[in-house]
């Protein structure tokens, strides 16, 4: 318990904590109005005081507010068993008072009645020891493994604390848990990025674990802990498994909740709600691979020029052969690739037909799709045939295109409609792909060496058209008698069989 009118500060695995127990404010700006606890960053903490950036600045950090009269309490990231009376017995979760800290292994703390030593490691996760060993790796290596997993964990935090306050612990079957989900669902869109880098992470770690310090330092660090005996890749997945399930969870849970409870209506929008996260974390991932294929296709254009495809555009939507036409009735036959945003044009080479040379853009954002019927146009006095026109909104350029058949036309005028389409969905789902994933696609594509030679080591082969079906239909269908992984298709690569998934599979805590 915190003694009325102290300032308890809660250190955990990456959050400092701040809690007044009479509802009282503190100058710091870090205890609401109403006295309510408040999360606020380790990192934020070193910006007050960059001695905290340290090595070993977070022990500087506790001792210093120890000494300021400030309760300082460390949350328990895992049980600690003992039969040793100087030692401090406690399970995962349980708050203690960490009373001294002077020592960098063996912190003095208070858990209900008794104070005794206990380990500091056991408030420490994997990624801390990491960033310790600076000379094992690097900035870039970290991002890499463990991606945004501290922000999820903040946020969950959050969640978890605002869901215990909608369960009712004496009727349970009365609790009221659907608001809650609504409350956070733009919340979960961080899993997003998790989800994403996952692979990148199970590919570093792959590369790491070949070598023996490494796995030998990760198992030190488990075996620190005591954790449970699964590889730090099966905890990197924990995450990835945990935003799958809650669909399902909801579906079971609306299931056995009828009409007239409550909570009916707000369970089922909470189930609707965390299909379409379900469904925007997929689309992300799909559109991460797409861009890879993408910049590839860029790459290896003879002449590019401008800014890089990836700037504005993430899928290929339709590509093919047209008839552009001037006003003077001047004919150029090019390959068109339409992207969403934009309508590359490009030119076969005379002689070498499976190489294209860049010869421009359309701003798609900024021009009308026109149909026109076959005959004479009245504008440019010419005969067209199967043939529509784009024109622009801001300046009076127009672009005039033929196809071969009726049926091509029909398909570039769908695919235009489908670019529109797309684009509204794209930003009414908040679909964004970072800047550095966009320069990383770039970097590793030029890294492969495609276009070294300009074109001329062989055919520049478009990504793959995106056959995509409208938002509506996108949604993620859970018949809760479908295994998770049949359901999902956000799961973890195929991978060879070995000794850990064998192990893996066989654990409760990951089957539920």
């Amino acid at each position: 318990m915190v003694a009325r009118g102290e300032i308890a500060r809660f250190w955990s695995l990456e959050s400092l904590h701040m809690v007044s127990s009479d509802g009282g404010t503190e100058s710091t700006a870090l205890v609401d109005d109403n006295g309510s606890e408040e999360d606020y960053s380790y990192e934020d903490l070193c910006q007050a005081n960059p001695r905290y950036l340290q090595p070993g600045g977070e022990q500087l950090a506790i001792n210093e507010l120890i000494s300021d009269g400030s309760v300082v309490c460390a949350e328990a990231l895992w049980d600690h068993v003992t039969m040793d009376d100087q030692e401090l017995g406690f399970k995962a979760g349980d708050v203690i008072q960490v009373l001294e800290a002077s020592n960098k292994d063996w912190w003095w703390g208070r858990n209900e009645d008794k104070e005794a030593w206990f380990p500091a490691s056991f408030v420490r996760g994997y990624i801390r020891q990491c960033r310790k060993h600076t000379g094992m790796f690097t900035v870039a290596q970290l991002a890499t493994i463990f991606g945004n997993i501290e922000d999820i964990y903040k946020f969950q935090r959050k969640f978890l604390k605002d869901l215990e306050k909608q369960y009712n612990k004496e009727e349970p079957h009365l609790s009221e848990i659907g608001s809650c989900f609504l409350q956070h669902q733009e919340g979960f869109a961080i899993y997003s990025e998790y989800c994403n880098n996952h692979p990148g992470a199970c590919a570093e770690l792959s590369n790491l674990m070949k070598q023996g310090r490494y796995r030998h330092f990760f198992e030190a660090c488990r075996l620190l802990q005591q954790m449970i005996d699964i590889a730090i890749d099966g905890f990197l997945l924990t995450p990835v498994q945990k935003i799958c399930k809650y669909p399902l969870q909801l579906a079971e849970l609306l299931k056995y909740t009828t009409p007239e409870h409550s909570d009916y209506n707000n369970i089922k929008a909470a189930y609707e709600a965390m299909k379409n996260v379900a469904c925007l974390i997929n689309e992300r991932k799909r559109r991460l691979e797409s861009i890879d294929k993408i910049a590839r296709w860029q790459v290896s254009i003879v002449g590019w020029e401008g800014l890089d495809i990836l700037d504005r555009s993430s899928e290929l939507i339709h590509s093919g052969e047209l008839t552009k036409v001037t006003r003077h009735g001047k004919s150029q036959q090019r390959t068109f690739f339409l992207f969403d945003h934009q309508l590359v044009s490009c030119k076969k080479d005379l002689l070498r037909r499976d190489v294209l040379y860049y010869r421009g853009r359309t701003d798609m954002d900024d021009v009308e799709l026109v149909d026109l019927e076959d005959g004479r146009d009245k504008d440019w006095n010419l005969s067209v045939k199967n043939a529509f026109k784009l024109v622009s909104k801001s300046t009076d350029e127009v672009h005039l295109f033929c196809a071969r058949k009726q049926e091509d036309k029909v398909r570039w005028l769908q695919a235009c409609e489908d670019e529109r389409r797309r684009v509204r969905e794209d930003r009414e789902m908040g679909m964004e792909i970072s800047e550095n994933q966009k320069k990383l696609a770039m970097l590793n594509a030029q890294k492969a060496g495609h276009g070294k030679s300009k074109g001329y080591s062989g055919c520049p082969v478009a990504p793959p058209h995106q056959n995509l079906h409208p938002l509506h239909q996108r949604h993620v269908t859970v018949p809760t008698s479908v295994p998770q992984q049949q359901v999902f298709a956000l799961a973890e690569p195929k991978r060879k069989p070995s000794l850990f998934w064998h192990t893996f599979n066989k654990l409760t805590p990951f089957k539920k």
